[in-house]
């Protein structure tokens, strides 16, 4: 699968706007580097391939193996379940803690203990469980250190991000200008409350 250099931590996009947050191309240096790689391909339906260069993405691992990156990833897909948002942003949860890892040796352990005993209840390998275990066994998870660092980390790393932004139909500018004006009334799953229902719009 080939993959292009990227600004880290961004996407190229066209020029107008700003470019989404994303999990950083793999380079050959680095995947040297690299304790292990996650790699990935944005779906064509997906808003964010619009917006990337390539549809394919890569996640250097510095404190992570690629099997525990993999894990981790599902895990969060499970703690927070967004059926069609892409890998690549989940990515950015696995980015986060891969880094955690490689600072400090009691986060990469609690991490390898999570992972290990996810493989466990797997007979070596959780990823290939089905689905219903896997939601069974992260709720048997629940209080350990590594769901709680799990968990702590992708609340803020999966929705803090332009990518998130993008996918969700978030269209306000970063700062403190608001969004009234900016996409306040883009939500396309709920249904037009009545006129009642408001106060008067505020001008400006």
């Amino acid at each position: 699968m080939q993959s292009h250099p990227l600004p880290d931590p961004v996407l190229a996009t066209p020029e107008a706007g700003p470019a989404p947050a994303a999990p950083i191309a793999a380079t050959r240096r680095g995947v040297l580097k690299a304790t292990g790689l996650l790699t990935g391909t944005l779906a064509l339906s997906s808003v964010l391939a619009s917006l990337a260069p390539s549809r394919s993405w890569a996640l250097d691992l510095k404190g992570l193996s690629s099997h525990q990156g993999a894990v981790i990833l599902a895990f969060s897909r499970h703690l927070y379940p967004h059926p069609h948002l892409e890998d690549a942003v989940y990515a950015l949860v696995v980015k986060e803690l891969d880094g955690k890892a490689a600072a400090t040796p009691a986060t990469k352990k609690t991490l390898a203990d999570g992972v290990a005993r996810l493989d466990h209840v797997g007979s070596g390998d959780w990823l290939k469980r089905g689905a219903a275990l896997q939601e069974i066994d992260v709720a048997a998870m629940e209080g350990t250190p590594f769901f709680t660092l799990v968990r702590s980390t992708a609340v803020v790393a999966l929705y803090n991000n332009d990518m998130a932004f993008a996918h969700f139909g978030y269209g306000g500018k970063k700062g403190n200008d608001g969004y009234l004006y900016k996409g306040f009334n883009d939500l396309k799953w709920l249904p037009n409350p009545p006129a009642a229902a408001s106060g008067p719009i505020p001008k400006g």
